[in-house]
């Protein structure tokens, strides 16, 4: 799955490890996201669009 959550978390100034605490998971998970080797569970997407205030669907699409 293709995802846009490195450039979001770029536009917001966050690091990976700040994201991470965010979204209580750790640094190791938001990498693996954004290099499209993991992904989300639905609660996690979910709480990562209510975090950057878009839709799932403007964080994530299929490649």
């Amino acid at each position: 799955m293709k995802n846009r959550l490195k450039v979001l978390r770029a536009e917001n100034d966050l690091t990976q490890q700040q994201l991470a605490d965010k979204l209580s998971v750790s640094r190791q998970t938001i990498n693996a996201i954004e290099k499209g080797k993991f992904d989300p569970s639905l609660p996690l997407a979910f709480a990562m669009a209510r975090l950057f205030g878009c839709a799932i669907e403007e964080i994530f699409s299929e490649a």
